[in-house]
Order: C-alpha cells, then sequence, then structure tokens
C-alpha cells in the first residue's frame, strides 16, 4: 500500500501547496493519503515567520470524542523542508470531519497550560514574560477537513499572531537641546490572560494585574529621523487589551495602575548645560554618582489587537513630557512651556528744554 507522512511543507511563501512523500511497501492492493496541510502566514508582527517556524502543534478533534486522533502532536521540520510526525497519522475511512487546531511555539515556551478537547480549547495561565528579551510570539490556527475534500489537496492552515507587538521610536526637530537616550519603558498593561482557541479571542484576569516593561539601548542621540529605542531586547509582544491613560496632574504616583510610555532620557542646551535631569536633582544612580539621566513620560490610552505591530513615535520637538511615575517627584512637567517675553516699549518723554549758550569764558 503506497501511504504519505502526515507533514507540514517548509513554508517559503505565504500561501504553500500541499505536498506528498511516498513510501511503497510490500503489498499494495490501494493507495491512501495522510492528512497534510498548507500552512500560511498573517504578514503583521514579526517575530514567528514563515523562515524561522521549525516546529508546530496540532489537535485533530474528531465529530466526538472517539473519534478525535491525536492531541498536542509536534510536527518538526526536517532537512528537507518537510514538517513530520512520529507516529505517522491517515484520514479517517469513513470520511468523518476532523477538526484541527494548531499552534506555536510550544506551551513549555510559552509557559502556559494548553487543553483542547471538546470541553475546553483554551490556554490558561499565559503570562507576558517581565524581560521583553524573553518575550515569545504565540501564533495559532483552526481548519477543518475529511478524506473525500482533503486527501489530494490538503488542509490549509492560515496562521495568525494573537499578541499585539509594540515598538518605541523617537525624535526632535528641535535644536536647542540635546536629547539622549539610553532606555524605554511601557508602564502598567495587563500581562496575564486566557486564550480560547474556538473564538480566538482573549479573557484577561479578574485581578488586573500590570506591569512595567524595561528595556536599554545605546546612547542615542535625537534627530529629526525617528529611530528604534527597543534595543538588543528588540519589540515586545504583548496581551491585546483596551487601556486607559495615566494622569500626571491627578494621580502622578500611578496609583491606578494606567498605562504610559517612558524614556531613560539626559537633556541638556545647545551650549551643555544641564535640563534634565532637573539642575536641582539630588539623585545618585546605581554606583552612588549624581544620575545623569532620568525617566520621561507621557500617557497612552488605546486599544492593541491582535496580529498588529504599533509604533509609536515619541517626538521631543515641543516638549518631552513629564517626570516618570516611579521618580521621587512624579507627574511635573519636564520642559515647561517655551520660553516666550512680553515687550512693552515706553513713549518717549517728552524732553526739557535746555539752553546751552555758545559763549567763551
Amino acid at each position: 500500500m503506497k501511504t504519505t507522512r502526515l507533514f507540514l511543507i517548509g513554508a517559503m511563501a505565504l500561501t504553500l501547496g500541499a505536498c506528498a512523500e511516498d513510501e511503497p511497501e510490500a503489498v499494495a492492493t490501494q493507495v491512501q493519503d495522510a492528512i497534510d496541510f498548507r500552512p500560511a502566514m498573517g504578514s503583521r508582527a514579526t517575530e514567528i515567520t514563515n523562515a524561522n517556524l521549525s516546529s508546530i502543534y496540532v489537535t485533530a478533534l474528531g465529530e466526538t470524542s472517539e473519534n478525535d486522533l491525536f492531541a498536542n502532536l509536534q510536527f518538526t521540520k526536517g532537512s528537507d523542508g518537510f514538517f513530520e510526525s512520529s507516529p505517522e497519522y491517515f484520514w479517517p475511512g469513513d470520511d468523518s470531519e476532523l477538526t484541527f487546531y494548531a499552534y506555536a511555539p510550544s506551551q513549555d515556551e510559552i509557559g502556559a497550560d494548553v487543553t483542547i478537547n471538546e470541553t475546553s480549547k483554551k490556554m490558561e495561565n499565559f503570562s507576558v514574560a517581565e524581560d521583553i528579551s524573553q518575550q515569545v510570539d504565540f501564533i495559532t490556527a483552526k481548519a477543518t477537513g475529511k478524506k473525500s475534500e482533503n486527501e489530494t489537496s490538503g488542509v490549509e492552515l492560515d496562521f495568525a499572531h494573537q499578541l499585539a507587538q509594540i515598538e518605541l521610536r523617537a525624535k526632535t526637530d528641535n535644536t536647542a537641546y540635546t536629547y539622549k537616550v539610553i532606555g524605554m519603558r511601557i508602564g502598567r498593561p495587563e500581562f496575564v490572560g486566557t486564550f480560547d482557541f474556538e473564538t480566538m479571542k482573549w479573557t484577561l484576569d479578574d485581578w488586573h494585574d500590570t506591569v512595567v516593561y524595561e528595556s536599554s539601548c545605546d546612547t542615542i542621540t535625537l534627530s529629526s529621523t525617528p529611530v528604534s529605542i527597543m534595543g538588543a531586547s528588540g519589540n515586545a509582544m504583548l496581551l491585546p487589551q483596551t487601556f486607559t491613560e495615566w494622569s500626571p496632574k491627578n494621580d502622578p504616583d500611578n496609583v491606578a495602575r494606567e498605562v504610559y510610555l517612558s524614556v531613560l532620557i539626559n537633556i541638556t542646551s545647545a551650549d551643555g548645560m544641564r535640563v534634565y535631569p532637573f539642575p536641582t536633582d539630588t539623585k545618585k544612580d546605581d554606583n552612588g554618582n549624581q544620575r545623569t539621566y532620568a525617566w520621561a513620560s507621557i500617557p497612552l490610552s488605546g486599544t492593541w489587537e491582535a496580529g498588529k505591530h504599533y509604533i509609536y513615535t515619541l517626538d521631543f520637538t515641543n516638549g518631552a513630557g513629564y517626570v516618570d511615575p516611579d521618580d521621587p517627584t512624579p507627574g511635573q512637567p519636564v520642559l515647561g512651556g517655551s520660553i516666550k517675553f512680553t515687550v512693552d516699549v515706553d513713549n518717549w518723554v517728552q524732553p526739557d528744554t535746555i539752553d546751552v549758550p555758545m559763549t567763551t569764558k
């Protein structure tokens, strides 16, 4: 019997065709093709791509629990570019329909509990890593198929990114100051949630836990060209959510745990005089020296949707935000309004008339 292994094609483009690898056996009376997939990738977030995807995990559920075929089965890309499973599985001969749920990376890498069966199709206890460099992209796909419809053509798995990718950039057109940046913060988004593989939706935890994400970068002197300030950690991969902005005036310490963006910055005047940290600042750095950088923050509100790459360009041309909520003097403007003068020129006073005789003495 000629059989075909269950595999996924190595993805070199956004949509791929099915392929088969034949293995002849000693007795061959009919042909039976194994289940194969045509994977496709969404194009917004880019941490997991067609090029770097090496393994996926698939569950195949039947029309009843007795017909379930496999759960969380790993498919690994081989040197030939195919994704193969061990053991191999084939289409049910009765032409019953299978529903496939696929995801990557593994639940161990994600750090959560994945359960996909008739009663629960969820990833629970998911927590975004506090270290941005340790955050993982998370992709999923869902599809149905049966022998009569998909034995030859394969089943298309259309993977979607289920987190939001966040990137901070900075710029300035203001030549009166020199702005140097060495780090950034994304302050107080929620980070714990449950994902539903059926609805492809997130439910955030009831406690509304929040965290401050922080990373450093090599010293960047800002110019009119926006530049990423994410550093070696790369872009953040965060939970989709709707959030409310921090209020520097009414809640400078951010007791309400609302969202803001922050930049670790040094601001000097064009002639080198220190502007921020403030000249009166006495806070020390980790080495006990007068600090030369301080956090400048801006409130942020909005919604992050799954699969979208958000680029925030922080423009220091006309201001520098507020002192960070975690600073000893939070909430006050880093720079006041632009320096302006009111000018009033008095009218000429009517002069005294003085006679000066031209007589000689």
